[in-house]
C-alpha cells in the first residue's frame, strides 16, 4: 500500500464536515449525530458484496476499500485497526495536523491474541467518548470471516446502545465536491459511450440482419465493452466497472426496476428498453431508454408525453425543495396532461446516486421529506407500464411498456443539468423499417407511378432498416454541427453567470512596496575616510550610496537611483546620477510607489572633480570618482539580481515534499535532457517516479521535483514523425528552478541526427547509410517501447492520478501561436505543440469559447483566439492557419463541446476583456457572448453590416495586400491602396473598381463610339450616358458582390447590441454606432505572426504585370477623356 496515495485536500475536507455535523447542536432526532457519542464502522472480506454504507464511508473519506479495517471516530481521536501493510497508507493521514481534525491514531493487527488487546484499547476508547452509550454503526452491514465476527462479539459484551446511522451518513456524502462530481461525469461519459457506439449499434444491426439474439447476450457484450478502450473515452479500464448488470427487456415482459435481469428471450422488434450504468473510481452512473420499431401514433405520443414528464420534474429539482413535494407536483402535472396515465406511472421518480448505486432513504417519492441540496445527484428516471398496442402483428407486441432515465446534478437554479445528455426524442429512438410486403408493394406501384422507383431501390435487400430520423431526412454534417452549437450557446451566458456570481467581486489585492531605508540610526553610518573628507563612499553592506550635497553627507539607497553615467571633458571627470522621481519613465520592474509623491525630489545630481594629480598625492581626484561609478555599477546589479529572484518567488505555490520510495522496481528513465535548462549548458539526467511526485537528477546532481498532485496535464508525444520523443508536464502552480519558475517542463531524448554530415560516410560499400537508417528504426522502437513502459507502470503506481496523454498527430493542423508556424495535435483533453520551445498548452477545460477572425473566403489564412472561463486572463491567439482547415478545426471544436463562432474582422480582445471584467452583469444583460454570432442580429442588421462591409472590400486590393510581405495588416493596407486609387483616378465616380471592371467599360465605350461616330461631337450627352451606365453597372457590379458575400457567408452581421462600422474605412454609419461599448469594437489593424513570409517569384511576377496593366489602364483612360 505504500505505492497509493492519499488525497489528503479532500481527506481534511470532508472529515471536517463529519465532526462539524457531529458536533452541531441536537435537532431532536433520536438518530442525529449530535446525540451519538461514538461513530463505528468495520469493513470485511466478502467479494459478493459490492454496495455498503462501510466501504462508502471508506472510500469516500480515504479514496480506497480497505478490507478487514476497524474505524472509531471518538470525539477526540479516530482509530484505525488494520494489517501492517495498510497502516503504511494511512500514515499519510497521521502526518496531518490541522484545526478541526481530530488526532488518528493507528493500531496493527496482532494476530498472536487475535487482536483481543487491540479490540479492548478500541472498546476503551468508545467507553471514554463523550457519554460512552449511544455508538452510532451501519447495523443493516454485515460482513463474514472471523475477524468480523470477534469484534462482533467484543461489542455485544460491550453493551452499547447501537443507532443505525446509515440514512444520515448518506444524507452528508450526498451533496458531491468538484472531485466527485468530476467522477460522475466520467462515468457518465463511458455510460453514453457503451449506449451510444456499443449497445445501439448493436440493437441497429440486430433488426437490419434480422438475427436472433438473446438479452443475456446483448446484456455480456456491454459489461466486455467496458474493458475496450474505445468506449472508455481513454480512461483507465482498471478504474471502471459496471454499477449493475446491463438490463435488456422486450416482447412483452417488462420490469422498470433495477433489480431487474436481462432474461434468455430472443430480442423482440417492437419496444426494447435498455437501461445500463458505469462506475468510476467507484462513483455510479446510469442511462436508460426505450427503442420504439415502428411505433403507432398512439405509441408516439405516450413516449413524447413521458419525455415531457422528465422534463417537468428537472425543472422540480432545485436547492432547498422536499423530494415528496417533487413527486407530489410531478403527479399533478400527469393528472393534468395525461389522467389516464396516472395508475401506469412508476411508483417513484428517482433516487440519489454517488459511490452507491441507490440510497434507499434518499427517494424521490411520496414519503421522503429530505431536503434537497445544490451538488446532489440523482438517478431520475420515470416510466410507463402495462400499456396495450392493438395494432401489434404479435402476441409479444401486444403489451409494452415505456421508460428513460438519466444521471443528473442539482445545480444552482432550475432545471437541473443532465450528466447523461444522450439524445432521447421520438426521432432519435424511433426505428422505421421495411419488411419484405412493403417491397412488393412498392414494386406493384412502380409500374404506374414514376415516383415510386426510388422506394423500390430501397427496398431491394431482403431486410432493410431504414435508419434515419421519423421523416426519414438525412442531417448533413455541417447542418448538425451548427444544431449543437446552437444547444452549446444557450448553456454558454448561462453557465458563465452562474460562475461569475459564485466568485463574486474578487479583485486582485495591489501589493504596495516596503519604502527602502538605508540606515535606522546615525550609529549605523560608516565612520569611513571618504565620509570625512566630503567625498562619494559606496557602503556595500547596506547597499547605499553617500553622497556629499551643500557640505553635508547625505545617504541616497541604491533603489533610487535609476542611471548613472561619466564622462571625461578636458582636465576634469564628470559623474552624473539620475535619480527616480513622479513623472519619470520606468521600466516595468523599476521604481516604485511613491508614499509622498507631492514632495520635492532629487531629480539628478553632477559631480565635478580634477584629473591632475597634485604634488606629493597617491592618486588624482578624479579617482575618487571613478572608483564610485564601478562599485554603484556592482551594487546596482546585484540588488536588481536579487530583486528579479524576490519577484519569480512571489507567486509560488509551498509545494509538498517529496517522499522518496526505496523500491528498487521505480520506473526510471535514463539520458533525458530537460527544458528549460537547469544551467545554460545543456545536460542529460534521469527521471525516476516516487511515492508522491517525480525527481529529475542531471549529470551534475542538479534536482528537479515535480510532484503528483501538481502536475495538470501530463502527456507522452512518440518519437512517430518527429525527431525527438518527450514526456511533458504542464503544471497547476509554477514551480522554481534554475533562478526562474516555469509551469511547463519537459523531460526528452533526440532520436538520430537532428543535422546531417554529408561528408560523413563510415562505411565504404554503404554509401546511402542504409545500415545507419537501420540502426535508427531499432532506437525509434526500443525508446518508444521504454518511454511507453514508463507510463503506464507510473499509471498503474498512481492509481491514474497521473495520466499520459498523447497527441494525435493525425487531427493536427498548422498555426502559429508564438513567432514560427509549428504543428498543433490536440489530445483529448488539450491543444499542444510540444517539439518547439516555448511550448504551447490549452486545456480545453479551460476554454470558455474559440473565436475565428479574418474568415473571408479570399484570405489564404484565419486567426483562433482562445477565450478562457477566467476571464482576467489573458486570451490565446494562434495565427496563420490554413482557410483549408477551417472545418476540421470546427469539427474538433464541435467534438469536445466548445462553442465557437467566426467573423470576419480582428477585434482588440484587451479592450473586450476589460469591459467584461468591469461590468459582467452589464455584459450578459446586452446578451453577453452573442454578439459573436454572425445570425444573432435582425436581417436589417444583416443587410446594413453587409453593405458597409461590401464598400469597404475591394478584391484585387485585398488579394495583392495578401501576396505582399507585410501580412500582417490586410485591412489597413486595403483601405490605404483604394484610397490612393481613388486619388489616382481622380474621380469619385471610379473608386472602388477594379482594373477588369475598367477594360470592360473601356471596351464597351470604345463600340459605342464606333457605332454613334456623329455623336462624338456631343460631349456632355456622351459623358452624361457613360455615367449612368458606370452607375447602373456599379451598382450590379454591388449586388452581385453581396450576393456572392452571403452565398459564402464571407460578410457577417454583428448582433442587435453589437453594431460595428467597417475598419477599412475607420468610420461609423451613425453616432450611435461610433459610441458603443469595447467589446463591440473591432480591431482596426491587425498583426500576424507570418509577416516574414515572402511571396514567391511568381507571385512577384503576377504583381508586376497587373502593375504594367494598371500603368496602360490609366494612359489609354487619359486619351479616351
Amino acid at each position: 500500500m505504500s505505492s497509493f496515495v492519499l488525497d489528503k485536500e479532500s481527506f481534511v475536507r470532508r472529515i471536517k464536515r463529519l465532526y462539524t455535523e457531529w458536533k452541531a447542536p441536537s435537532t431532536g432526532h433520536d438518530d442525529a449525530l449530535s446525540n451519538l457519542d461514538c461513530i463505528m464502522s468495520v469493513v470485511g472480506v466478502d467479494e459478493d458484496v459490492i454496495y455498503s454504507k462501510s466501504m462508502a464511508l471508506q472510500l469516500w473519506l480515504l479514496g480506497y476499500e480497505l478490507t478487514d479495517t476497524i474505524s472509531v471516530f471518538a470525539s477526540d481521536a479516530i482509530y484505525f485497526l488494520t494489517s501492517k501493510k495498510k497502516i503504511e497508507f494511512l500514515k499519510q493521514a497521521q502526518n496531518i495536523s490541522e484545526e478541526g481534525v481530530p488526532e488518528i491514531k493507528l493500531l496493527v493487527r496482532d494476530r498472536n491474541d487475535k487482536d483481543q488487546a487491540n479490540f479492548e484499547k478500541l472498546i476503551k476508547t468508545i467507553q471514554d467518548s463523550r457519554k460512552g452509550k449511544r455508538l452510532g454503526v451501519f447495523t443493516k452491514d454485515a460482513f463474514p470471516g472471523e475477524f468480523s465476527e470477534s469484534w462482533k462479539k467484543m461489542l455485544t459484551a460491550g453493551k452499547f446502545e447501537h443507532v443505525d446511522i446509515s440514512t444520515i451518513i448518506a444524507y452528508l456524502m450526498c451533496p458531491k465536491d468538484e472531485s466527485e462530481i468530476n467522477n460522475i461525469r466520467k462515468a457518465s461519459l463511458v455510460s453514453m459511450d457503451i449506449f451510444n457506439k456499443y449497445l445501439k449499434d448493436e440493437i441497429m444491426d440486430i433488426i437490419d440482419s434480422d438475427k436472433k439474439v438473446k438479452h443475456t447476450k446483448l446484456s455480456d457484450g456491454c459489461e466486455a465493452a467496458i474493458g475496450e478502450k474505445k468506449y472508455t473515452s481513454g480512461l483507465d479500464p482498471r478504474l471502471l466497472d459496471m454499477a449493475y448488470p446491463p438490463i435488456i427487456q422486450s416482447g412483452g415482459a417488462y420490469s422498470l426496476k433495477f433489480s431487474a435481469a436481462a432474461d434468455k428471450n430472443h430480442l423482440h422488434f417492437g419496444v426494447i428498453v435498455c437501461s445500463l450504468g458505469a462506475r468510476y473510481k467507484s462513483y455510479c452512473s446510469n442511462i436508460s431508454r426505450t427503442f420504439l420499431v415502428n411505433p403507432t401514433e398512439a405509441m408516439q405520443d405516450n413516449y413524447t408525453f413521458l419525455v415531457n414528464v422528465q422534463e417537468e420534474i428537472l425543472k422540480l429539482l432545485v436547492p432547498g425543495a422536499k423530494l415528496c413535494e417533487v413527486y407530489e407536483k410531478t403527479l399533478a402535472y400527469v393528472k393534468k396532461e395525461k389522467p389516464s396515465m396516472v395508475e401506469n406511472l412508476t411508483k417513484s421518480f428517482g433516487f440519489a446516486m454517488g459511490l452507491e448505486f441507490r440510497e434507499n432513504s434518499i427517494v424521490i417519492g411520496p414519503k421522503c421529506k429530505a431536503l434537497i441540496k445544490k451538488n446532489m445527484v440523482f438517478n431520475l428516471h420515470v416510466g410507463i407500464s402495462n400499456l396495450t398496442n392493438p395494432d401489434a402483428a404479435d402476441k409479444e407486441g401486444k403489451n409494452y411498456a415505456l421508460f428513460i432515465g438519466d444521471t443528473v446534478l442539482v445545480g444552482d437554479q432550475a432545471p437541473a443539468s443532465v450528466m447523461t445528455p444522450s439524445k432521447k426524442k421520438i426521432k432519435n429512438v424511433g426505428i422505421f423499417i421495411k419488411d419484405d410486403d412493403d417491397e412488393e408493394e412498392d414494386v406493384d406501384d412502380k409500374k404506374t407511378t414514376k415516383s415510386d422507383h426510388s422506394t423500390e431501390i430501397l427496398g431491394r435487400s431482403k431486410r432493410n432498416a431504414v435508419l434515419d430520423s421519423k421523416l426519414r431526412n438525412e442531417i448533413n454534417t455541417e447542418e448538425k454541427r451548427k444544431e449543437h452549437q446552437r444547444e452549446l450557446a444557450q448553456q454558454l451566458n448561462e453557465r458563465a453567470k452562474e460562475r461569475l456570481a459564485k466568485q463574486g467581486n474578487s479583485k486582485e489585492v495591489e501589493k504596495v512596496r516596503k519604502n527602502t531605508v538605508s540606515y535606522k540610526s546615525m550609529s549605523q553610518i560608516p565612520r569611513e575616510p571618504e565620509v570625512k573628507e566630503l567625498k562619494l563612499y559606496v557602503d556595500k553592506k547596506y547597499e547605499t550610496v553617500i553622497m556629499p550635497v551643500f557640505g553635508i553627507q547625505v545617504p541616497f539607497h541604491i533603489s533610487t537611483i535609476k542611471n548613472i553615467s561619466q564622462s571625461v571633458e578636458g582636465e576634469y571627470t564628470y559623474l552624473r546620477i539620475n535619480f527616480f522621481h513622479p513623472g519619470a519613465t520606468m521600466g516595468r520592474n523599476e521604481g516604485g510607489l511613491y508614499p509622498q509623491p507631492e514632495a520635492t525630489f532629487v531629480k539628478e545630481v553632477t559631480y565635478r572633480s580634477s584629473n591632475m594629480k597634485e604634488h606629493g598625492a597617491v592618486a588624482a581626484p578624479s579617482a575618487n570618482l571613478n572608483n564610485a561609478f564601478r562599485l554603484i555599477k556592482e551594487v546596482q546589479k546585484r540588488f536588481k539580481t536579487r530583486e528579479a529572484e524576490e519577484r519569480e518567488k512571489e507567486d509560488l505555490v509551498k509545494q509538498d515534499t517529496l517522499i522518496l520510495s526505496q523500491n528498487k522496481g521505480n520506473p526510471k528513465l535514463k539520458d533525458l535532457y530537460i527544458r528549460p535548462n537547469i544551467v545554460t549548458k545543456r545536460m542529460t539526467g534521469s527521471l525516476e517516479a516516487h511515492t508522491n511526485g517525480f525527481r529529475y537528477i542531471s549529470v551534475r546532481g542538479d534536482k528537479v521535483d515535480i510532484l503528483y498532485n501538481n502536475i495538470k496535464s501530463a502527456f507522452f508525444q512518440p518519437c512517430d514523425g518527429e525527431m525527438l520523443i518527450l514526456l511533458h508536464f504542464h503544471l497547476k502552480y509554477a514551480i522554481m528552478f534554475g533562478k526562474k519558475k516555469h509551469l511547463d517542463v519537459q523531460f526528452y531524448t533526440e532520436v538520430g541526427e537532428i543535422t546531417t554530415d554529408l561528408g560523413k560516410h563510415q562505411h565504404m560499400h554503404d554509401r546511402d547509410d542504409l545500415a545507419a537508417e537501420q540502426a535508427e528504426r531499432e532506437l525509434r522502437h526500443k525508446l518508444k517501447t521504454a518511454f511507453k513502459s514508463f507510463c503506464e507502470k507510473v499509471e498503474a503506481m498512481t492509481k491514474a492520478q497521473v495520466e499520459f496523454d498523447t497527441p494525435f498527430r493525425e487531427l493536427g493542423f498548422p498555426g502559429a501561436p508564438f513567432r514560427s508556424t509549428v504543428t498543433l495535435q490536440p489530445t483529448s483533453g488539450s491543444l499542444v505543440n510540444l517539439t518547439e520551445w516555448p511550448p504551447f498548452v490549452i486545456t480545453l477545460d479551460d476554454v470558455e469559447l474559440v473565436h475565428f477572425e479574418r474568415v473571408q473566403f479570399h484570405l489564404r489564412n484565419f486567426d483562433m483566439i482562445f477565450v478562457f472561463k477566467e476571464y482576467i486572463r489573458k486570451v490565446a491567439m494562434v495565427n496563420a492557419i490554413p482557410m483549408n482547415m477551417l472545418d476540421h478545426v470546427k469539427e474538433w471544436l464541435n467534438s469536445c463541446d466548445i462553442r465557437y463562432s467566426e467573423g470576419v474582422q480582428s477585434l482588440n480582445w484587451q479592450k473586450i476583456m476589460k469591459t467584461i471584467t468591469d461590468d459582467p452583469e452589464g455584459f450578459f444583460e446586452q446578451g453577453g457572448w452573442t454578439f459573436l454570432d454572425p445570425e444573432s442580429g435582425s436581417e436589417d442588421d444583416n443587410e446594413s453590416a453587409e453593405s458597409e462591409e461590401d464598400e469597404a472590400y475591394n478584391p484585387t486590393d485585398a488579394e495583392s495586400d495578401d501576396e505582399t510581405d507585410e501580412d500582417d495588416s490586410e485591412y489597413s493596407e486595403a483601405s490605404e491602396d483604394e484610397s490612393d486609387d481613388s486619388d489616382d483616378l481622380g474621380s469619385d465616380e471610379e473608386s472602388g473598381k477594379d482594373w477588369s471592371d475598367l477594360e470592360r467599360e473601356a471596351a464597351e465605350e470604345d463600340r459605342n463610339n464606333d457605332y454613334n461616330v456623329d455623336d462624338k461631337r456631343n460631349g456632355k450627352f456622351e459623358s452624361k450616358k457613360h455615367s449612368k451606365s458606370s452607375k447602373h453597372s456599379r451598382r450590379e457590379r454591388e449586388e452581385q458582390r453581396s450576393s456572392h458575400s452571403k452565398k459564402h457567408k464571407s460578410n457577417s452581421s454583428s448582433s442587435s447590441h453589437l453594431k460595428s462600422s467597417s475598419s477599412k474605412h475607420g468610420s461609423s454609419s451613425s453616432p450611435s454606432k461610433s459610441s458603443s461599448k469595447a467589446y463591440h469594437n473591432r480591431d482596426k489593424h491587425h498583426s500576424s505572426s507570418s509577416s516574414g513570409h515572402k511571396s514567391s517569384s511568381k507571385d512577384k511576377d503576377r504583381k508586376r504585370s497587373r502593375e504594367d496593366s494598371r500603368d496602360n489602364g490609366h494612359k489609354s483612360k487619359k486619351s479616351r477623356r
